[in-house]
């Protein structure tokens, strides 16, 4: 069981960030990580839908390969990314009433894989009208030091909100965005990476600089990326043109601003409710989400 003293909220918010090295029941990680093969390399999507966004850049040497909402190609990612106790971890460290799912990311970085540019998840969610949320990310493997883990800049969800980088998979200098709003603000960059076991967590806040640098390790690093907002928030159309938004405003629904639970769920609620059918599509697919909401 996830749970969070006062102590490590305490942590997160002075920080930016909170590691704990124990959190996912090692089960569910080894199942997670089976599907990695079948998901990346022959994009069996065992739903039948395939996830917003697969990108899968080559190139010598490799990118990181990100596939964005594989909940909703697989429902063994659905499984973490839908986990009430990690909703109600990100309520409990963001300070919000409940949890909505705005994106999941399935992340596989080779030997030798290029970096993931340092930035801001937050700058991506402009078309919410509170952009501000915390991410899960959860190791699947072991991680070390070189072999390209997560890495936060400490206390730089202080240093004011930027937008998207240029260059998010594989740039050449991966610190570049980060070390230039640092210079401009007087900071200088603090990195740490994340080294934990498999089933380790790190939360961040959507404003606190991170990346990962790259694998100079002979293993392969897998995780998943569960990025939460606040469960009330809204659409806000003049963002829809920056960062993800052309991506996932397609969702909106005429006249209306209210962010769709069938895509973006409610996970975690301080008053019991999570989107109704979460737990028959993990275990029946869409047949079992569509036989719950007809009962």
């Amino acid at each position: 069981m996830l749970e969070l003293t006062p102590a490590q909220i305490a942590q997160f918010r002075e920080d930016g960030f909170l590691i704990v090295e124990k959190a996912i029941d090692l089960d569910l990680v080894e199942r997670v990580r089976s599907r990695f093969e079948p998901l990346f390399l022959q994009q069996d999507f065992e739903t039948g839908m395939r996830p917003d966004e697969v990108n899968l850049p080559q190139g010598d040497p490799p990118y990181t390969q990100q596939i964005c909402n594989g909940w909703r190609g697989d429902r063994t990612i659905a499984s973490l990314s839908f986990k009430a106790e990690v909703g109600r971890a990100i309520a409990q460290l963001a300070g919000f009433s409940g949890t909505r799912l705005v994106v999941d990311n399935v992340l596989w970085k080779p030997p030798a894989g290029r970096p993931i540019g340092f930035h801001q998840d937050s700058a991506y969610l402009y078309w919410l009208d509170r952009p501000e949320l915390v991410t899960c990310w959860v190791s699947l493997d072991q991680t070390s030091a070189d072999g390209g883990p997560i890495m936060y800049v400490r206390g730089s969800h202080r240093w004011g909100n930027a937008a998207p980088i240029l260059q998010f998979h594989g740039p050449d200098d991966d610190l570049r965005e980060a070390r230039e709003w640092a210079e401009a603000r007087g900071e200088t960059l603090d990195l740490v990476p994340v080294v934990v076991p498999p089933g380790g967590v790190a939360f961040h806040s959507g404003w606190t600089w991170h990346g990962s640098r790259v694998n100079r390790s002979d293993q392969h690093r897998r995780s998943l990326a569960i990025h939460c907002c606040a469960a009330d928030v809204r659409y806000n159309p003049a963002g829809f043109m920056k960062g993800t938004g052309p991506v996932y405003s397609r969702y909106m629904h005429f006249g209306s601003d209210v962010v769709d639970e069938n895509y973006f769920p409610i996970t975690w609620h301080e008053s019991g409710y999570r989107t109704p059918g979460l737990d028959d599509y993990i275990a029946h697919g869409w047949s079992g989400a569509a036989a719950q909401a007809a009962a």
